[in-house]
């Protein structure tokens, strides 16, 4: 047994059942021999992309692993490493190494040196019998604390070394959680009860947390509405009614005028970072934060009140202060569901025309609507790309159940969705999972839709084809006149057929309907599917 072989071992009793990876790297045939399945992409960034999507809905149960050989293979998957690290996303990267003697010699590409910055925790394995207690230490760092991506380098000579032993002395990492200080609870529940308007701006930290349900309860008994960040989208189910929908760049009226009117904000599970793809909060009220990283504590705003804890622990603990300070009744003063309903209402009826519209190119919306209209929406996970597809679908979809929605965007980088959605489908098989991009996305990540075509993994992709860059054309008026004489071009359709998948191409929004249905299909008898959607260049969104 050699090192590689070793770390197979640890990664089975760590519950590992697949990994995505690139060869050359032997640890893919060590996985492979002992029952762990891989995954071989197309590029590495997608590869990522895929331990990424896996980790986010398996949600701390499991976590996804990316593994590539040294050199190049580990340059080109600095970017995918980096949107993890952007996003908070626990998942274990693997690259090989060049030998020991090799390290501190130019140009050896060293991969701990180079991303130490976009990883919670990295460092190399300098000896075959460490292999467990460096295992040990990263899962430690990657499922406690501060979600993030961790780091291990695999020296070849390290890892092609005799392990000293034909047994392994390793236990799995477990989570640990705590509470929060009951002082610091009882703080915040007070502000909350002293406040008129108060809300709940919720993050990914519920979603990790698996919080959703006390949440609800929380929010309920305080008759607090809540908005979620783009991160934590689907944390609340945005057809209670105490939801404001989500913010993020682009956000729903009902976000827009609760932020206007409120007087104290209560971050549970967010970072509060401030950022173009996250809705600002409102300047000069106080704020309170739920966090299980005390670093998060004023990192962009200055927070007034905070609790550092986990989440679900600490709304438990809410829970109970707020019944130990109010009684059990909820909170009275302002009727908050009567002005949602008649914001929601005017949201509603002002985006309405564009949900139903039979314009010709078809307009997003319209696709948006017929997609919700013919999934299960609590059976669905959905995730966009960046431009246009994310800022469209972030205010309109109604996500119903946690984890039904990976929203991203604190980094924004092309061709992300779809590899999210094969890790999100290797995660959650009995669901539907579909990926919104546009062509340009398409562009950078497209070529593996073959990957889910040769590892069966029936996800859906929808092309939202409008022959334009996004919109930054507008940044560079002198190219653009060069740029609308040569329309980005292309049968998206023809070449997901020709990569394996079934594909349709529709250009009349009467067509939809019946494309769902077939798309559909084809992923139930487990074909991979893209809908190409000749669509309108749709600049409107909600702000």
């Amino acid at each position: 047994m050699n090192g590689y072989d070793a770390l197979a071992r640890i990664l089975k009793r760590e519950g590992v059942e697949f990994i995505s990876a690139f060869p050359l790297q032997h640890l893919i045939e060590a996985c492979a021999k002992i029952g762990i399945r891989p995954i071989i992409c197309r590029q590495e960034r997608a590869g990522v992309n895929i331990a990424d999507g896996f980790s986010r809905i398996s949600n701390g149960r499991k976590f996804g692993v990316f593994t590539m050989q040294h050199g190049p293979g580990a340059e080109n998957c600095f970017a995918g490493v980096a949107q993890a690290y952007a996003d908070s996303v626990p998942m274990l990267v693997l690259p090989g190494g060049e030998p020991l003697s090799r390290h501190g010699v130019s140009p050896t590409f060293e991969a701990i040196q180079n991303f130490q910055h976009v990883t919670k925790w990295a460092a190399k394995i300098n000896k075959v019998a460490f292999i467990p207690d460096m295992m040990r230490r990263a899962l430690v760092q990657m499922k406690n604390g501060h979600p993030g991506p961790v780091m291990l380098e695999m020296p070849a000579d390290v890892m092609s070394a005799e392990y000293p032993s034909e047994e392994i002395e390793y236990t799995p990492v477990l989570k640990k959680t705590s509470a929060a200080a009951s002082e610091d609870v009882r703080d915040l529940v007070s502000m909350i009860l002293k406040s008129s308007n108060p809300i709940i701006v919720a993050g990914q930290g519920v979603l990790y947390s698996e919080a959703t349900q006390r949440l609800v309860e929380f929010a309920e008994l305080a008759q607090i509405p809540v908005m979620t960040t783009l991160a934590g989208k689907s944390a609340f189910p945005e057809d209670h009614k105490l939801s404001l929908g989500t913010g993020g760049l682009s956000r729903t009226l009902m976000v827009k005028r609760f932020l206007e009117t409120t007087d104290f904000t209560v971050g549970v599970g967010t970072s509060f970072t401030r950022n173009i793809f996250t809705t600002p909060m409102p300047e000069g009220i106080a704020m309170g934060q739920v966090t299980n990283c005390a670093e998060d504590l004023s990192k962009d705003y200055k927070v007034d009140f905070g609790a550092v804890g986990d989440v679900n622990l600490v709304l438990q603990q809410m829970i109970e202060e707020y019944k130990s300070q109010n009684g059990p009744q909820v909170r009275g003063g302002q009727d908050v569901v009567g002005r949602l309903v008649k914001v929601r209402a005017e949201f509603e009826a002002e985006w309405e025309p564009s949900h139903t519209s039979d314009e010709v190119p078809v307009s997003p919306y319209r696709v948006f609507r017929e997609l919700q209209n013919s999934f299960d929406v609590a059976k669905t996970i959905i995730t966009h790309d960046s431009g246009y597809p994310r800022d469209q679908l972030v205010p309109m979809w109604k996500s119903l159940s946690p984890r039904g929605y990976i929203g991203w965007g604190k980094s924004t980088q092309l061709g992300y969705g779809l590899g999210l959605a094969i890790g999100a489908k290797l995660a959650a098989p009995e669901k539907h999972v579909i990926n919104i991009m546009g062509e340009a996305a398409f562009g950078m990540s497209g070529l593996d839709l073959e990957t889910a075509v040769r590892s069966e993994i029936p996800i859906l992709t929808v092309v939202l084809n409008n022959s334009v860059m996004t919109n930054y054309n507008n940044h560079m008026p002198e190219a653009t006149k060069i740029f609308r004489s040569n329309e980005l071009g292309g049968n998206y359709a023809k070449i997901a057929e020709g990569l394996g998948a079934y594909s349709e191409r529709v250009e009349n929004p009467h067509e939809l309907k019946g494309a769902i249905k077939r798309v559909q299909n084809a992923n139930q008898e487990g074909r991979p599917a893209l809908l190409e959607v000749i669509s309108k260049v749709e600049h409107n969104v909600s702000k």
